[in-house]
């Protein structure tokens, strides 16, 4: 048989080459335009076509397959590639197998990845940062940084990308000792400057609560972008700073960087954490005269600043204006609901979340728990309860807690009692104290003692188990018993935690604990506090001194009433707000039952709305009427 003329060859070679171009250019247009089927198909055609021999296969063919797989994360499909390469001629190159542990990454195959990674005859400081990345982006923090010792006993210098990949893993772990380690190492190899490792020592510092540390990082970058200044915002939003917050985020704008989504994801975070609504408002303004979408993202958490900070009204016209709604979009506005105890509004949301498909998940349960609770939905809390195993989602610990709270506060303590006993775990801390706050409801002291004994053994520093025991044996005449408890108190060092209200008014916060008089207007705020008494004892409230928990005469007890820091902050925003303006007061501990039979009368004499976020829910006081239906 005569041997092709090396022109032939030549052209064989050209043509072949010819369609290994062409289907390398195909597999990118056809991965780009198609659905993820199409796509999957596209690149196990291709590899039938090189098996076929209709394809030469060459590292830039694999490549491109990779590159293509990459895009839409089909791990079977990364699996067949590699499959495939490790039966062809280039089963042993460096550069292939760095971009399949890349892609495996990108797949959450990392364990495929690491076995690639093992298995490679040399390696590269780019196989070592695509794996320690691959764990730090699959949020396998440990694994990442358990990398680090090999690294560099293998004479490895980390770029870049590797520190950034290694101090994300150490924020995530929120071990701030490996992170020094590692901000030592950026020195020694001199890439603590840099604006993007310095941005993610930054982050690393704040998600690990160092914010010290995490501002004077943020100090000694000399060149900064949106990133560190995302990073530090984000830090302060996370610590609950909301103040320093905002300050913050004012100082970038000044500073001439542009707030992303992240930004305002992270203001907003803050803002819902103090409740200033009017602070909310002028971000919200801000991102808008921005040019920036509503998209889910944000939405989220807008939606819940706007809850948290008492405005349901605007928290509702958010969900209906968020593009492409989410499961976390439909659960914040489910809690939100649960929040403000509109349990009917609550079930309503729920059964369209069911109608429209959505996934749901452990979240969405807890919040239509939640909601049922302070609904006093017992019949739909049960229902709903049980319905967790229709979606084969199995009840954790805080589902269980939500259930004895709503079968406690319906005053079926027995049954609350027996669904104790009954649990599959053992019960917790959380689940007695539940069941003791239903006491102190109820005013059981039998019940609570039995409660509160088990919630001293399960976690004997928790102060607020001592005061509600207190609380129940004070509200039932019982003044041994809660004495006995308060000596216990003070001989374990247990302080109850000051109650303090505050208020917002012109874009400044006030805030007043009881009896206060530091307030630099505290005699016009007592004056004012007297004058709406009057009023108010004429149209029916009479002062109910079970609320106060001392061992003293009826008029000293109604003396006690009157200045309670929720009422002091009422009393100020009634002097400085404008008429007809709804007030807002936000409370660290429950609102005391006193105070709510008076802002009943309050809301309808001086014809506010009154809103009052405690620890508990939201009460919207309205016309002479509370949103909680007296029942929290």
């Amino acid at each position: 048989m005569r041997k092709p003329c090396r022109s032939l060859l030549r052209l064989l070679r050209h043509r072949d080459a010819e369609r290994t171009y062409t289907s390398v250019a195909n597999i990118n247009a056809s991965v780009a335009a198609s659905p993820v089927s199409e796509a999957s198909t596209g690149i196990r055609g291709t590899l039938d076509r090189m098996d076929a021999r209709e394809l030469a296969a060459t590292p830039r063919l694999y490549h491109s397959l990779i590159t293509a797989c990459a895009q839409y994360k089909n791990l079977e499909d990364a699996r067949a590639i590699h499959a495939h390469l490790a039966s062809s001629q280039f089963a042993a190159s460096t550069f292939l197998d760095n971009s399949l542990i890349h892609l495996y990454c990108k797949c959450g195959g990392v364990a495929n990845a690491h076995r690639v990674f093992d298995e490679m005859p040399t390696r590269d400081m780019c196989s070592w940062t695509s794996l320690i990345a691959g764990y730090a982006r699959n949020d396998m923090p440990d694994e990442a940084l358990g990398l680090l010792p090999g690294m560099l006993r293998g004479r490895f210098k980390p770029n870049g990308f590797t520190f950034a990949s290694l101090l994300k893993a150490a924020g995530a772990s929120g071990n701030s000792g490996i992170g020094e380690q590692i901000h030592a190492l950026t020195v020694k190899y001199d890439w603590h400057k840099d604006v993007y490792v310095g941005s993610a020592l930054l982050d690393m510092y704040a998600r690990c609560g160092r914010m010290d540390m995490a501002i004077a990082v943020f100090d000694s970058l000399e060149s900064k972008n949106g990133v560190s200044w995302n990073a530090l915002i984000a830090g302060f939003a996370r610590k609950g700073d909301g103040e320093t917050t905002l300050l913050t985020f004012a100082e970038m704008q000044r500073n001439g960087f542009e707030a992303t989504h992240f930004t305002y994801s992270s203001v907003f975070s803050a803002i819902a954490g103090i409740g200033v609504l009017e602070q909310g408002k002028w971000v919200h303004a801000h991102m808008i005269k921005c040019g920036q979408k509503l998209i889910a993202f944000v939405g989220n958490t807008m939606l819940d600043m706007y809850a948290k900070s008492g405005s349901m009204t605007d928290a509702r016209k958010v969900f209906d204006r968020v593009d492409k709604k989410d499961v976390v979009t439909w659960n914040s506005m489910l809690t939100a609901f649960a929040q403000y105890g509109l349990g009917r509004e609550a079930v309503t949301h729920f059964e369209e979340m069911r109608k429209c498909g959505i996934h749901l998940n452990q979240i969405t349960f807890l919040s239509i728990l939640t909601a049922c609770s302070h609904g006093g939905l017992v019949k739909e809390g049960k229902q709903y309860f049980d319905m967790m195993k229709e979606y084969n989602l199995e009840p954790e610990i805080e589902h269980y807690v939500t259930v004895v709270d709503l079968l406690g506060r319906a005053g079926l303590l027995n049954e609350a009692l027996v669904f104790i006993f009954k649990m599959p775990m053992k019960a917790t801390a959380a689940v007695w104290g539940a069941l003791l706050g239903a006491c102190r409801m109820h005013k059981n002291a039998k019940v609570g003692q039995f409660a509160a004994d088990h919630v001293f053994e399960l976690d004997p520093d928790d102060t607020g188990p001592p005061v509600l025991l207190y609380n129940i044996y004070a509200s039932t005449g019982q003044w041994d018993a809660a004495a006995r408890v308060r000596k216990m108190m003070k001989t374990t060092g247990m302080k109850k935690e000051p109650a303090c209200s505050w208020v917002e008014i012109e874009n400044s916060v006030h805030m007043f604990v009881a009896n206060d008089d530091t307030h630099p207007r505290s005699e016009e705020i007592y004056k004012k506090w007297e004058e709406i008494i009057i009023k108010i004892r004429k149209t029916g409230y009479v002062p109910n001194t079970d609320y106060v928990l001392l061992h003293v005469d009826e008029q000293e007890r109604e003396a006690k009433l009157q200045y309670h820091s929720e009422k002091i902050a009422l009393a100020f925003a009634l002097i400085n707000m404008p008429e007809g303006a709804t007030i807002r007061i936000m409370k660290n501990i429950r609102i005391c039952g006193d105070c709510h039979s008076a802002f009943k009368y309050i809301s309808k004499v001086f014809k506010r709305e009154i809103v009052v976020r405690d620890t508990n829910r939201f009460h919207h006081f309205s016309s002479g009427s509370c949103s909680c239906g007296d029942y929290w």
